[in-house]
């Protein structure tokens, strides 16, 4: 191997979890197109939010699991970077966030665009100093672009993530968006490049803070209640899964990837009042704002 090709490999090793499916000599080469730019970004974004969960983890580990789509080459170019974590502890909460960029070319050559993503929190039971925190990052992300977007994405998020059969929200929110193409392609890419940067900073305190605490068997239970309600959620309304279930070639383990490994439906399950199980749900049937 030639110390060029040494070198490539080595800087992806260092720089991402797997190599980029343009390859880093293509990056390097159209570096200055957005495409390549938020190639990169999602390659980073990867490699921040697992080592940085690895750092806490110290007996886990990330698998690399490469998978070309038989049906591709298609006239689009579509790319991003997403991630469901559910973890073991019921006082350590969900965290998912997606990042992603769209473009087609016309008959005439012309191109649209647009860019779609948001980072939200799920809860088992209600920190309002996490809250606090989550939102608040978020915020400081958003105002640093335009005041306007905090409120109208973090409105956006409560709305899009609601379980209107069981009159509650799948979380406590955060922000998103869709189909943003304005006011220019360079500004909106600095969002989202922003926005990415702020996953690790905005959940990764609140997974040190509680993954030691305890827990008893009945707040697993609780755990477990919940995490049912974010599996009906993700198959009778998020537009992405019912997207890629109905796409022909689709790999449903990918797609089902955002669900927990384990649930539970109770029949009628209604907590007692002013319990830590009804607190929660207080929040999800009436969103509020952590920040001001």
């Amino acid at each position: 191997m030639a110390a060029a090709e040494e070198e490539e490999e080595e800087e992806m090793r260092r720089r991402f979890m797997a190599p980029p499916v343009s390859g880093l000599r293509e990056l390097r080469r159209r570096r200055r197109e957005l495409g390549s730019r938020m190639e990169l970004l999602i390659m980073e974004t990867q490699a921040e939010v697992c080592r940085a969960l690895a750092a806490l983890d110290p007996g886990a580990s990330f698998a690399v699991d490469t998978w070309e789509r038989k049906e591709g080459k298609l006239p689009f170019c579509a790319m991003g970077v997403s991630s469901v974590i559910h973890p073991k502890n019921p006082h350590v909460p969900t965290m998912h966030f997606n990042y992603r960029y769209f473009e087609i070319e016309e008959a005439d050559g012309t191109k649209q665009w647009w860019f779609g993503g948001g980072t939200d929190l799920t809860p088992t039971y209600l920190n309002e100093e996490d809250a606090v925190h989550f939102h608040k990052t978020l915020k400081e992300v958003c105002d640093k672009h335009d005041l306007k977007l905090y409120p109208k994405y973090k409105k956006w998020c409560d709305d899009y993530f609601y379980i209107k059969h069981r009159n509650e929200r799948r979380g406590i929110g955060g922000i998103f968006f869709d189909d943003v193409d304005s006011p220019s392609k360079e500004e909106v890419f600095q969002f989202v490049q922003s926005c990415a940067k702020a996953v690790v900073p905005s959940y990764v305190p609140i997974v040190k803070k509680h993954c030691h605490d305890s827990y008893t068997p009945e707040e697993k239970l609780w755990q477990q209640l919940r995490r049912g309600r974010y599996v009906e959620f993700n198959l009778v309304y998020d537009r992405g899964t019912k997207f890629g279930l109905l796409t022909p070639g689709s790999r449903i383990e990918s797609i089902l990837m955002s669900l927990p490994l384990t649930a539970r439906w109770e029949y009628m399950n209604t907590p007692p009042e002013s319990s830590k199980e009804a607190e929660i749900l207080e929040v999800l049937r009436n969103p509020k704002d952590w920040v001001h």
